[in-house]
């Protein structure tokens, strides 16, 4: 089951690194870089990489017998720890000195999407 999970992560997290970038890119267009950019940016990439795991899950591209879609429940508390990932994303950012929106919202989509890989990993856990 190690690795129907790993290809699930990996589409969670290039999905919501590049979708933050670009969402980043285009929010940033019309405000400041500042902390509401990486919340929206990290957000955008949070929901589109959850929507394609869900989408290949349901198609049963690159899936086994134990991997399902996430529960609406999950995917709520992904966009709750999406807010944490993407304030977490802009420090980074204002520590290497990147305040550019590519960055904050590469940043932003990175880390809020390894807190929705963590989510998915305890889901996909049976209890001992």
């Amino acid at each position: 089951m190690a690795g129907i999970t790993t290809v699930s992560l990996l589409v969670v997290l290039i999905v919501g690194t590049i979708v933050g970038a670009l969402a980043g890119m285009i929010f940033g267009n019309a405000m400041d870089p500042n902390a509401l950019l990486a919340v929206l940016s990290g957000l955008t990439g949070t929901v589109a990489g959850a929507v394609a795991r869900n989408t290949l899950v349901e198609a049963g591209i690159g899936i086994g017998e134990f991997e399902e879609a996430l529960p609406i429940s999950v995917l709520f508390f992904a966009v709750i720890a999406s807010f944490a990932g993407s304030l977490a994303g802009f420090v980074v950012a204002s520590l290497l000195h990147e305040l550019l929106p590519f960055w904050i919202g590469a940043f932003a989509g990175l880390f809020s999407s390894i807190l929705t890989s963590l989510l998915v990993i305890a889901f996909h856990m049976t209890p001992r």
